[in-house]
């Protein structure tokens, strides 16, 4: 089963995804896509790290998703990954977009076909203005293009807005 986790910074989506993976019943192997690049990201890191149960597997992976989910999925294990603007923030950043697009095609080539259960878990961006800078407006872009193709492959999706889940595709 996929499914699309999305909202807003400090929505609750990652608290959402994490309490799916536990109640699953399924071996979580937690797919972290985020570079303590600097004080601020090593805090949050900590506070995801000390929110995870210690018996969860944990991949860091910043660039090569498909490799790693395709890697690690099997049938009795949930894979969580957190989250996937942070992994296309991660591949604009080496300004290649050759890279970017295969990356992406990777991504969206193989998540429909893995065995056990994908949660996805991603930052909405289009909510809000447009950014006044290049790379900023194609992020915004290039984000809502991919949760476009991932909720298409979806089983379910869900919009989390201050805590709350609101689920625009599949059951609750």
């Amino acid at each position: 089963m996929l499914e699309l986790i999305l909202g807003g910074a400090r929505s609750g989506k990652s608290r959402l995804a994490e309490k799916l993976a536990s109640e699953s019943g399924l071996e979580v192997v937690y797919i972290a896509t985020s570079q303590p690049l600097d004080g601020e990201m090593n805090a949050r890191i900590g506070q995801h790290r000390a929110r995870r149960p210690a018996h969860w597997g944990l991949v860091e992976e910043p660039l090569e998703l498909a490799r790693v989910l395709r890697e690690q999925a099997a049938m009795g294990r949930c894979l969580l990954v957190d989250c996937l603007t942070l992994w296309l923030t991660n591949l604009l950043m080496l300004d290649d977009a050759a890279r970017l697009a295969a990356e992406r095609e990777a991504l969206l080539g193989c998540v429909d076909q893995l065995p056990g259960r994908i949660v996805l878990v991603s930052n909405e961006t289009g909510l809000g203005v447009v950014p006044l800078g290049e790379l900023t407006r194609r992020y915004v872009d290039e984000a809502g293009w991919l949760h476009q193709a991932l909720a298409e492959r979806s089983q379910r999706v869900v919009f989390t807005v201050a805590g709350l889940p609101m689920y625009l595709k599949g059951d609750a």
